[in-house]
């Protein structure tokens, strides 16, 4: 595919003046897990091993997602597992993820740290699952699949993040629920489940076929973890199985209260230097642009934000795109980097098909502001509300036109000024 090259698209736009910026950091305080390791081993004290004999196997189910120490986390669960004499193995419990492989899925646990020799387990990270019950959600028939590898194992424990979903709103998010029923699903369960709650609601779905994984498969529990405003643990928790309902919404509260978010609900223009997988499930944190693009799951209210221009990829998502769709604006650099294979993967087993769609492509990012800012409408340089991220994950630390000042919450302190200069067409900021 051929884009139109910079002179044709300098020819559609008249030349803009750029805000100034100003660097700002905001800093609120946080609890912190000291030695998460250490606490998710005390953690498994809390879930019962009664019915597993000594020798016994336990598959731990362990996501993609880059969560803070997840892989001291996994060493001191397998480690507290060693204590009690069982033998864990690693389950990915990833659903699609790393192009539904299971090489890509090893190669996506050693991206976070996660191999057999830094955990002290084996990996089996077979796509094959068995097919354990079938739900009726509203009037949707979905089959529950598992892990083949997990529901071979005389326990399973999950390991995952409480947080917002990028794809819904409801009691229970993403969490412990959520991983039992998609990630152990593997692409065929992960295909299933969005299918049917697109159409039937996704809570709905979860707490459904939830009830099945409970009946037939032996997940005895669960380590729940909460980041708090700079993505560190802040809460390291285990947790039975049977408790899953009515603890995992107290968590998500904690965790929608800690979550970093942009420091103003409006902007005209959102930058985003990098996006991905490793950033969000979605490529970008929907809860952070306000933006989820999923059919019957109407947007977050806040924040309210014209346009996005995503200017490319983290080196950890490999390739995968997922989530460019949510930008209005990307430059050519970003689409080079696409592997559509994995992002086409990912988007027709979540079903979430815009998210793979490719903006209007820039040839760099001059001219990709410049085609931003002209289709704003009204164009100012002097009341333009723009504000400019490392990634969803890192919102501590940004640039901000100036227009915003007026508006930062209390906390939050300039460091410097700067204006934008181009090399080549990419941009830098330049002091003042």
């Amino acid at each position: 595919m051929e884009f139109p090259d910079r002179a044709t698209v300098a020819e559609l736009i008249d030349p803009i003046e750029l805000p100034t910026f100003v660097r700002i950091r905001y800093e609120p305080a946080a609890e912190r897990v000291e030695s998460p390791g250490e606490r998710a081993r005390a953690e498994l004290d809390r879930l019962s091993f009664s019915a597993v004999d000594r020798g016994g196997t336990v598959a731990v189910a362990v996501g993609s997602r880059g969560i803070d120490a997840i892989d001291e986390v996994v060493a001191g669960v397998v480690s507290g597992l060693h204590d009690r004499g069982f033998e864990p193995i690693l389950v990915p419990a990833m659903g699609s993820h790393g192009g539904a492989t299971a090489d890509g899925q090893r190669e996506v646990l050693a991206s976070l740290g996660i191999t057999p020799d830094r955990v002290d387990a084996p990996i089996d990270a077979r796509m094959t699952v068995d097919s354990i019950s079938s739900v009726t959600v509203g009037r949707q028939e979905m089959p529950v699949y598992v892990s083949t590898a997990a529901a071979a194992a005389d326990a399973i424990v999950v390991i995952n993040r409480v947080k917002a979903h990028t794809n819904f709103t409801g009691r229970i998010e993403s969490g412990l629920t959520k991983m039992a029923v998609v990630g152990l699903g593997k692409q065929r369960g992960a295909k299933a489940f969005h299918s049917t709650a697109i159409a039937a609601g996704y809570v709905e779905t979860l707490d459904t076929a939830f009830e099945k994984i409970q009946e037939h498969t032996p997940i005895v529990g669960g380590i729940a973890l909460v980041e708090n405003f700079y993505e560190e643990l802040a809460v390291v928790e285990g947790i039975p199985t049977a408790a899953f309902r009515d603890r995992e919404p107290e968590l998500l509260t904690e965790a929608n209260e800690a979550m970093a978010t942009l420091p103003v609900d409006s902007l005209d223009l959102l930058v985003v230097d990098e996006m991905g997988k490793d950033i969000s499930g979605a490529g970008m944190d929907t809860n952070v642009i306000g933006r989820y693009r999923v059919l019957n799951a109407p947007d977050p209210q806040t924040p309210d934000i014209d346009l996005i221009y995503a200017r490319g990829l983290t080196d950890g998502t490999e390739g995968n795109g997922i989530g460019i769709g949510l930008a209005d604006v990307t430059r050519r650099a970003a689409v080079e980097e696409l592997s559509l294979q994995k992002t086409y993967t990912n988007a027709i087993t979540s079903g979430s098909l815009s998210k793979a769609s490719v903006p209007l492509v820039a040839p760099d990012d001059e001219l990709a502001l410049a085609v931003a800012c002209s289709a704003l409408g009204g164009y100012d340089p002097e009341t333009v509300r723009i504000a400019w991220i490392e990634s969803t994950a890192e919102l501590s630390d940004m640039w901000a036109s100036h227009a915003l000042l007026e508006d930062l919450p209390a906390g939050a302190t300039v460091i410097e000024k700067a204006k934008l200069s181009f090399e080549d067409g990419t941009a830098a900021f330049e002091l003042l």
